[in-house]
């Protein structure tokens, strides 16, 4: 055979599927959360907020950009107490004024009478009016203001006025060495030093700095400011060791500039040693080995251990800590496959192989450091909030399966006497202790944890009523949903994987979806709307019409104060449209058409039945309807109709209804109706121009994959299409219809020719593969195009059949 023919025949089983149809490809699941790549149970707050903005987050740079504190607010609040007036009143006219405001304070030299009546009432202008000097500053500020707060345009940048930015600094100074007022005398020479700094004058920055703001005896935030264009300054003129040492003070000093402050300490690329050579007291080495952990994604004992070893009542160990307990979650807890999250979920491998088993056995080492450093912390009591380690122990414990171990050091604790926080985790891993026999797949008494998981939902409830119902409303404050994501992941995770094993695919269902549910009222009650992309595949992939009576039997049980009925409960609240149409679904993919058609009868006439989009289509012809009942030669190009003449799933069952009926009612033409049955399942397969009517997704990169649930014994194999043609030919005595029937035969072979692991797992690239080899022999041994050729050659069907279809040329052209 020909390199060419060879060719031929592999592109019309693989690149036409591969490629041919790769704009109608819908199996895919929302963007990635970057707070929620991996399971976690340890939430990253539980020593407080203040650092969280540096907690363990591998997909991104910082878990958040946002400070904790607000520059704003607490430059505000330093002016509300010098004028002696509402720090509200600043906030509104130093940070809220808009464009309207803006021009009316524009000319404002103090006549207060002049401007309108609710900016007279305003206490800080009112308090400017008093205090000529303030206003006086308050008027240079917002002079110097258009020079530092350019918006830099990356592809049309603007030159800086540094020849303007240079005489305000001077006249800055110059107001600097004359004021006596203390407040001012501060801010005049920040903004000198601010100016000259933006000047690119960094020695005069320098100078400002060194000569009248370090040794200013106030507490103002405002020393932090200056000391990180001070730490600027330094870095621009060679001294990047230094000027992070600088950063690293102005992060421990000032928490309104912490994030700017950690990104600039990085920008230097100093090692870490570099800044140690300026830290002279063990707070500051503290800090620096703290930013040094929170650069580090990898596993990193030595800075949790150094910053300990200086400081260790900060809160820094404790924030460290958690840190380390998080690296370890994304390390050692895996997805069930049933909710899979992980980022690299399509790219990972399931198979126990040494490196993989050596690769865990690193991570187990790492726990039990992570473990030991955390029974010294309890033990000794220098942190104030010992008991972290005590908790942290039986987390850790719970993680590596030793359950007695994790009991034993949670024991130690009274929940009661802890910090709200520590008590919120407490409960949390009590719970995972407590379902050990959940995690192993042995029967429980799921009511033991009723009262916990009852505290989880008002838990997660709680920090999602600010959007109530609306599942899709705002990623923004996704970091901190950590309620939400450990209830979702116990039901998902944890309860739901044990009803499988427990052989109770409904109840799975249910918890499923109950870890979905983060509002109390649903807004849009749409059953799929309300659910992930893990629930709605695991619904709609795995449910039988066995399990959909199962659910629907628990539906009837939501009445009570039990598991069963507040998982009941919980899918209760959403629409039953979606259900019944995913019933009548499951149905038709195991041909109970009659029942398929009173399921679809439950469904609300105006409920709008899944159609999928050409995404390469112009609006008006994007949407894909199905004909199963259309005949066709070739798979491709799916053959699909127009709106008219479309069936929907509730058609599609009531005419297979039909058919089934008629093929006993109406024996003459029994092998008709076969033929007719076995065409419009073929069509409903992932070949097929139908393939909507029985599944919710198709992907151009499924093809070859194994069959992987119940339906794609059909969907992928084409097995009861393959059934039903056999027994429509054997019906028949007409040749030209026993060609067509032979034809489609050959068809439904090839599918499973394909999905055969022992034929298709060769390289495309490599032709001397045996397997390779194989596989084209498999198919050009077709025993159905054999008998096609041979008993049906002469027919009408056959010759249309091998001008048309490309694989029959192929066979019919071999040597």
């Amino acid at each position: 055979m020909k390199i060419f023919e060879k060719l031929s025949l592999i592109s019309s089983i693989f690149l036409i599927t591969f490629f041919g149809e790769i704009a109608v490809n819908i199996a895919c699941g929302g963007e990635v959360d970057p707070y929620d790549y991996y399971i976690s149970y340890f939430h990253n707050n539980v020593q407080g907020d203040e650092y969280t903005s540096f907690a363990f987050n591998q997909m991104a740079y910082l878990n958040s950009e946002e400070n904790t504190e607000s520059e704003s607010e607490i430059n505000s609040r330093e002016w509300g107490k010098y004028l002696d007036v509402k720090p509200q009143d600043v906030h509104q006219i130093m940070y809220e004024a808009d464009s309207a405001m803006k021009a009316k304070l524009q000319l404002y030299d103090g006549k207060i009478s002049e401007l309108p009546d609710s900016l007279q009432k305003n206490t800080f202008l009112q308090g400017l009016n008093k205090h000529k000097s303030a206003l006086k500053y308050y008027i240079f500020a917002k002079s110097c203001e258009p020079f530092a707060n350019v918006d830099f345009d990356l592809w049309n940048p603007k030159p800086r006025d540094t020849a303007g930015m240079s005489l305000l600094a001077t006249e800055a100074l110059t107001i600097t060495k004359s004021e006596k007022d203390a407040f001012l005398k501060l801010r005049y020479a920040y903004q000198a030093e601010r100016m000259f700094h933006y000047a690119g004058q960094h020695d005069d920055s320098k100078n400002v700095f060194e000569k009248f703001i370090k040794t200013d005896q106030s507490n103002s935030a405002v020393k932090g400011w200056a000391l990180a264009l001070y730490a600027g300054s330094v870095r621009r003129l060679g001294n990047p060791e230094e000027s992070a040492f600088l950063f690293s003070k102005v992060f421990a000093s000032n928490p309104e500039r912490r994030v700017q402050a950690y990104k600039n300490y990085y920008y230097n690329s100093a090692p870490v040693s570099g800044a140690l050579k300026y830290a002279k007291t063990d707070e500051e080495k503290a800090n620096i080995w703290a930013i040094n952990g929170f650069g580090n994604s990898d596993f990193d004992i030595e800075s949790l251990n150094k910053v300990y070893q200086y400081d260790p009542k900060s809160q820094l160990t404790g924030t460290l800590l958690v840190r380390e307990v998080n690296k370890l979650e994304q390390a050692l807890i895996e997805a069930n496959d049933i909710a899979k999250i992980s980022f690299d979920y399509y790219f990972s491998y399931n198979d126990r192989s040494k490196s993989k088993d050596s690769v865990r056995n690193v991570n187990l080492k790492q726990l039990n450091e992570i473990r030991n450093f955390a029974v010294k912390l309890a033990a000794e009591k220098k942190y104030p909030q010992s008991e972290l380690g005590i908790l942290t122990a039986a987390y850790l414990s719970w993680m590596e399966n030793k359950d007695a171990v994790a009991c034993s050091y949670l024991n130690r604790l009274n929940p009661e006497k802890l910090p709200e926080k520590l008590r919120d985790q407490y409960r949390i891993t009590d719970l995972l202790i407590k379902a050990k026999n959940i995690k192993k797949g042995n029967p429980f008494n799921e009511n033991d944890l009723l009262p916990t998981l009852k505290w989880l939902d008002e838990k997660r409830f709680a920090e999602n009523k600010s959007h109530p119902g609306d599942k899709y409303y705002d990623w923004a404050d996704q970091e901190d949903k950590r309620f939400s994501r450990t209830t979702r992941n116990f039901y998902q995770q944890l309860l739901a994987p044990a009803y499988l094993k427990l052989g109770d695919t409904a109840k799975a269902a249910l918890a499923m979806v109950k870890g979905d549910l983060e509002y109390k009222i649903v807004k849009d009650n749409s059953l799929f709307k309300n659910m992930s992309y893990q629930t709605t595949a695991f619904w709609q992939q795995y449910l039988s019409p066995k399990s959909m009576q199962g659910l629907l039997n628990y539906k009837k049980k939501a009445a009570g104060n039990d598991v069963m009925a507040m998982l009941s409960k919980a899918l209760n609240q959403l629409k039953n449209d979606g259900f019944y149409e995913l019933f009548g679904t499951t149905l038709l993919r195991t041909h109970q058409y009659g029942k398929a058609v009173q399921m679809f009868a439950k469904v609300s006439p105006d409920y709008h039945y899944f159609n999928p989009e050409n995404w390469y289509a112009d609006d008006a012809n994007s949407k894909l309807y199905a004909n199963p009942f259309i005949q066709t030669i070739n798979d491709f190009p799916k053959k699909y109709v127009n709106a008219k003449a479309s069936i929907t799933k509730k058609d599609f069952a009531a005419e297979m209804f039909r058919l089934q009926k008629l093929t006993t009612s109406d024996k003459k033409n029994a092998a008709l109706y076969y033929y007719k049955m076995a065409n419009a399942v073929y069509q409903t397969g992932y070949y097929g121009n139908s393939w909507f009517l029985i599944s919710y997704d198709w992907s151009t990169y499924a093809n070859a994959s194994p069959a992987r649930y119940g339906y794609d014994v059909d969907y992928k194999k084409a097995q009861t299409a393959k059934n039903w043609y056999l027994k429509a030919r054997s019906l028949s005595t007409n040749a030209d219809f026993k060609a067509k029937c032979t034809f489609m035969l050959a068809k439904c072979a090839q599918k499973q020719i394909i999905l055969n692991s022992k034929l298709n797992s060769f390289s495309y690239w490599n032709k001397d593969d045996v397997k390779y080899q194989n596989f084209i022999n498999a198919n050009y041994n077709n025993p159905y195009f054999k008998e096609l050729k041979l008993k049906y050659g002469k027919t009408p069907f056959y010759q249309v059949a091998a001008g048309e279809c490309s694989y029959l040329g192929d066979f019919i052209a071999k040597k």
